[in-house]
């Protein structure tokens, strides 16, 4: 199997490269119905005619694409000093065959479609890139978030496709459910709520009012969407990065405007809260966020929504100081966005599903060959860190870092990270 590529240019001291591969949508049926992928390598320009081993970005998700060139974060920089970096559209995203509700449309067998997109066919898909990129030669993963639960699955797949496997805040539970990883996550974000009001004081006062005048009126954002008090408050998905913990804050201090009949909440902020709530860009991220965790016979019957009730901290109806709700995915989002209502009975049927293959081998880990390493964010809202720690300890080999000076974002906000992964894989420190 062979890549076609499209072309080659030059791009702000960049050579890219960019490669579409057909792959079958089944890896277990070769002559079954079949999806591109398209992937974009790029080398620093002086380096692209140099014998530079590859590095796949995996990155986070599901269902994020991988990053562009004139938007690259600091580990990108640091990797095209010594590789070659290839940039996969994980399947369904970007430029590789989409899925979505516009794809989806109609599609009776849209849960059984979208089934094939979690790191067991992003791994297959990865394979194939490879052999049709360098043949036998093993290359170097690095895997931030999602793209570390793929690094583990690739670990238990092919890990003859290794060189070398650097993750940063992905180290998945091996064997926990769903329920277990929505469990930690609230108490993490509760503990984030905490950083960020004690960062903004004023805050929590502008963010029950807020709350409060979504229970009292029927508010649109620009889009015509009708916004919810948990919509509003599912922000607290911002409190997990650096780059974003504070746009809360500089969103509810647009808030309130003076309208004819009394306070109402302003275009700016609504607008704003628009293009962080909708699914519109990512909706693989919402259907298959608790499908990633699904394996063992059990279905993930929306665990989120469910050991919601555990923590009446979240009851924005309670009376008390509004809570926002980090990384998880309820049933009624999809009612309520209109780029996800059409998934609406797929991500349902997902949801129940049982037979889910296993997505990570315990007895290939603990023999594991391949060097690893791992960045464990000490206070990382979206990967528990007792969970990824115990990972860590069953896959042999494996060194992990262990920090409190970075976010989950750490990799794309300073190159020190993947610079300290890679002195670490080399035993510099």
């Amino acid at each position: 199997m062979t890549t076609t590529a499209e072309r080659t240019y030059r791009h702000s001291g960049l050579v890219c490269t960019d490669h579409t591969l057909a792959v079958p949508l089944d890896h277990d049926r070769a002559d079954g119905p079949r999806i591109t992928l398209f992937a974009r390598e790029v080398v620093a320009a002086g380096n692209e005619h140099r014998d530079l081993p590859r590095l796949l970005w995996l990155q986070g998700g599901p269902g994020g694409r991988a990053e562009r060139p004139n938007a690259s974060g600091a580990w990108l920089r640091r990797a095209l000093e010594e590789y070659r970096v290839v940039l996969l559209d994980q399947r369904g995203t970007g430029r590789s065959t989409p899925a979505d509700r516009t794809t989806l449309a109609g599609r009776d067998d849209a849960a059984d479609y979208l089934a094939h997109f979690r790191a067991d066919a992003v791994v297959r898909d990865a394979e194939l890139l490879r052999r049709a990129l360098q043949g036998d030669r093993p290359w170097t993963v690095l895997g931030q978030s999602f793209g570390g639960f793929c690094t583990l699955t690739y670990l238990s797949q092919a890990p003859e496709g290794l060189e070398l496997a650097l993750i940063t805040g992905g180290l998945p539970t091996l064997t926990g459910h769903a329920d277990d990883v929505y469990r930690a996550a609230y108490r993490r974000t509760l503990a984030h709520n905490e950083r960020y009001f004690a960062r903004y004081p004023d805050d929590q006062k502008l963010a029950d009012a807020v709350a409060d005048h979504l229970a009292e009126h029927e508010v649109s954002m620009p889009s015509g969407e009708r916004l919810s008090v948990r919509r509003f408050q599912t922000l607290g998905i911002t409190f997990g990065t650096a780059a974003n913990f504070d746009s809360l804050h500089y969103l509810l201090e647009t808030a309130f405007v003076d309208g004819p009949n009394g306070p109402c909440l302003s275009d700016p902020f609504l607008r704003g809260l628009d293009a962080t709530l909708s699914f519109a860009p990512r909706p693989l991220y919402a259907v298959l966020h608790e499908p990633i965790y699904a394996q063992g016979g059990r279905a993930t019957a929306w665990a989120a929504h469910r050991v919601r009730e555990e923590f009446p901290e979240f009851d924005g109806g309670s009376g008390g100081p509004l809570r926002f709700t980090g990384e998880m995915i309820y049933p009624w989002q999809f009612e309520e966005d209109p780029a996800l209502v059409p998934l609406r009975d797929a991500a349902e049927q997902l949801a129940h599903r049982t037979d889910w293959p296993a997505l990570y081998d315990p007895d290939r880990l603990a023999a594991n060959e391949v060097p690893v390493v791992a960045a464990v964010y000490h206070d990382d809202m979206f990967v528990d860190r007792e969970q990824a720690l115990e990972t860590a300890e069953r896959v042999r080999g494996l060194r992990p870092w262990i920090t409190n000076s970075y976010a989950h974002d750490g990799v794309r906000a300073d190159s020190a990270v993947l610079d300290r992964l890679l002195a670490m894989a080399r035993r510099e420190v």
